[in-house]
C-alpha cells in the first residue's frame, strides 16, 4: 500500500490553525522559531504537515 503524501500547507492555513496573526508568524520565521518551511520557485512558502506537527510537539515538550 502506498504511503500518503505529506500535505503541504500554505502560510494562511498554518496561521489559521495556530490562531496567530500573520505578522507574528513572520517574526517567528525571522527569529528561526517557526516550523521549517519550503520556498517554492514561484516564491510561495509551504510547510509540511509533518513538520508543523513535529514543531508543535517540540514546543509541548519544552513547556
Amino acid at each position: 500500500m502506498a504511503k500518503p503524501r505529506d500535505e503541504m500547507l500554505s502560510i494562511d492555513e498554518v496561521i489559521e490553525e495556530l490562531a496567530v496573526p500573520r505578522s507574528t508568524f513572520y517574526r517567528w520565521r525571522q527569529c528561526r522559531k517557526a516550523p521549517r518551511s519550503i520556498k517554492l520557485p514561484n516564491g510561495d512558502v509551504r510547510i509540511r504537515r509533518s513538520e508543523l506537527d513535529r514543531w508543535l510537539t517540540s514546543l509541548e515538550e519544552a513547556a
